[in-house]
């Protein structure tokens, strides 16, 4: 065979490999996606995530199925994937644990290597609640009792390692107080652990809204880098004298390999999720916000992100034995 001909061949064989890969592409989904929620049945994020797929199954033409895998500080949907196969019919949601736990323990994936970054979405409003009933009724309160009563004070969050646990033992650090952290698998579990009393507060996302609203619990402080729209009454940790915030952006990401063609499907669908008035109500309901990246700034910002949270994690002590 000539040399002529055989590159021919190769040329020929690429051609014919692309124009397949194209194909799948085009006819991309052909069967359900899964969508793993690394949290709690009920909690905000759950209802955040059946919002945003309900709207791209309409969409994409095919259901986008939420499967909750609690637990582990929100990092088991990561796990899951970086094992799937990289055809698009298996994402999970990012966390910003994701990229935190690996600097406190060994993990089952690569927060840089192991995912396709699809799409950013939107961030987390956090905050600290305790009953309405409690003597604590100012953050300062909390930090007097704190000091005056060392690890007596009692707070729930989804999990260790996750942004509501480690804002609360940064405020800690920052204060030189000490309160005593009971980690819970989501924030329903932890809201009825404040409410019956079991613990004295409670440090997560706003699935503790309804009850704030209601009058049974009492916020005393939100991380965010401004005050929110809802509860606008309520102070930021940065106004109360603690330099710090959390906006806790997260995203969608896949297995890594995958095509770039289903990618940008995925990710094109779940960008017009942000126009659905059906998403923006359920965001607005749990005071999030809109915060949209594209799949390389998405990649970046991991990047960025894992690489600042070491840094953290070192500060606080928290770092795993090599």
């Amino acid at each position: 065979m000539t040399i002529e001909r055989r590159i021919f061949l190769m040329a020929a064989g690429a051609s014919a490999a692309s124009a397949a890969f194209t194909a799948r592409a085009q006819s991309f989904p052909t069967k359900p996606i899964t969508l793993y929620s690394p949290w709690a049945v009920g909690g905000t994020t759950d209802q955040v995530m059946r919002a945003f797929a309900e709207s791209a199954s309409k969409i994409l033409g095919q259901s986008v199925v939420v499967e909750a895998r609690p637990g582990a500080g929100g990092i088991l949907g990561a796990a899951a994937v970086a094992q799937a196969r990289p055809d698009g019919y298996t994402l999970t949601q990012i966390p910003i644990s994701v990229f935190r736990l690996p600097h406190m323990q060994k993990v089952a994936f690569n927060a840089l290597t192991d995912f396709t970054y699809v799409i950013c979405v939107t961030g987390y409003t956090f905050g600290l609640v305790v009953q309405a009933e409690s003597p604590i009724r100012t953050f300062k309160d909390l930090i007097a009792f704190a000091k005056a009563n060392p690890e007596k004070f009692t707070y729930g969050s989804p999990g260790t390692g996750t942004t509501p646990h480690l804002v609360v033992e940064d405020v800690c650090a920052r204060a030189g107080i000490r309160m005593t952290h009971v980690p819970f698998k989501g924030v329903s579990e932890g809201v009825q652990a404040v409410i019956g009393g079991h613990v004295m507060g409670h440090s997560d996302s706003t699935g503790w809204g309804p009850q704030v609203d209601a009058g049974r619990l009492r916020l005393l402080v939100v991380y965010g880098s401004r005050r929110t729209k809802r509860w606008p009454q309520v102070p930021t940790l940065r106004e109360e004298g603690v330099d710090t915030f959390s906006d806790s952006p997260f995203g969608f990401a896949g297995p890594k390999g995958m095509d770039p063609a289903v990618t940008k499907i995925l990710h094109d669908a779940f960008k017009r999720t942000l126009d659905d008035p059906a998403v923006i109500r359920t965001l607005e309901r749990y005071d999030q916000p809109v915060i949209y990246m594209d799949g390389d700034g998405y990649a970046k910002f991991a990047r960025d992100t894992f690489a600042a949270e070491k840094a953290t994690i070192e500060r606080l002590g928290l770092a795993r034995a090599s």
